[in-house]
C-alpha cells in the first residue's frame, strides 16, 4: 500500500497575498432589497487605528451592502 501525499498537488489559498489583488475595488454588488445586483458607491464609514472602514451603498436605495476594511499603508522606502 502506497502512503498517500502529505500535501495536496495544488494550493487553495497562496501563501503569500499577489500584490495585484491587494487594492480590489467592488464596481456592483448584489442589494437584497433591489433583488438585483446594482452599481455601488463607496463612502467613508469610520476612521480607525488600523485604518479605515468604508461601506459600500447601493446606489438606487442607498442601503448599506457591504463593507471593506483598508489598512494602512506605509509610505515608507
Amino acid at each position: 500500500m502506497r502512503p498517500g501525499p502529505s500535501k495536496p498537488p495544488f494550493s487553495i489559498v497562496p501563501e503569500k497575498p499577489r500584490p495585484d489583488f491587494q487594492g480590489l475595488e467592488a464596481s456592483s454588488l448584489f442589494c437584497p432589497k433591489c433583488r438585483k445586483a446594482v452599481p455601488v458607491r463607496k463612502r467613508l464609514l469610520l476612521i480607525l487605528p488600523e485604518g479605515e472602514k468604508f461601506d459600500y451603498v447601493c446606489s438606487f436605495c442607498s442601503s448599506p451592502i457591504g463593507s471593506k476594511l483598508e489598512k494602512e499603508r506605509d509610505q515608507s522606502p
